[in-house]
């Protein structure tokens, strides 16, 4: 289904020695059961919990952006981190909420259509959903009411579009943490 080279896991590699579980407080054991998958701990993770009480406020908070159920549906929640993701220049995070996206969409064309840079083949809720990512995350953000209207254009009431405005704004701080304490490339 991913045939982009593109959209091959990468590997993050960190600038800060993560916090070797066999070496971490109770207090780090027990902030890295909450991680953002819930599902494994990453180094990511291992690296954040050298500060376990701001690493679970972050993750609580991560996850009930992203995973929480009602509201925006996942894979425009995946769309709006996608967007983000790439005006930020966070690859590692792109690459995986692209490959989420696919996933849960069952479907690589938006996904390829955006790492072809033609945003122009995306229909209508993709495309307006995507270019308010870009703009939100544009610095100084470029979002207007305008693009506000266009969201509602498409369908979306005000509760998706605050878990949009949530899903994009935490990865503006989400992919400023990995660039600052690590490094992704291919495996």
């Amino acid at each position: 289904m991913i045939s982009s080279v593109r959209l091959k896991p990468l590997n993050w590699y960190p600038y800060i020695g993560p916090v070797e579980l066999s070496e971490a407080t109770p207090e780090q054991l027990e902030a890295m059961k909450v991680t953002p998958s819930a599902k494994k701990v990453s180094e990511y993770v291992r690296t954040l919990a050298h500060d376990p009480e701001s690493y679970l406020a972050r993750t609580i908070l991560f996850n009930a952006i992203m995973y929480v159920e009602g509201g925006l549906a996942r894979p425009d929640r995946e769309l709006g981190a996608l967007g983000a993701s790439i005006v930020n220049g966070c690859k590692f995070c792109a690459v995986v909420h692209a490959r989420r996206h696919a996933e849960l969409t069952k479907s690589d064309e938006v996904v390829t259509a955006l790492y072809l840079d033609k945003p122009e083949a995306l229909g209508p809720r993709d495309a307006a959903i995507y270019s308010f990512a870009r703009r939100l995350s544009a610095a100084l953000s470029e979002a207007t009411a305008d693009d506000v209207a266009a969201l509602r254009s498409v369908g979306m009431d005000d509760h998706e579009i605050i878990d949009l405005i949530h899903a994009i704004s935490i990865f503006g701080w989400a992919n400023r943490l990995m660039h600052v304490l690590g490094h992704a490339e291919s495996g």
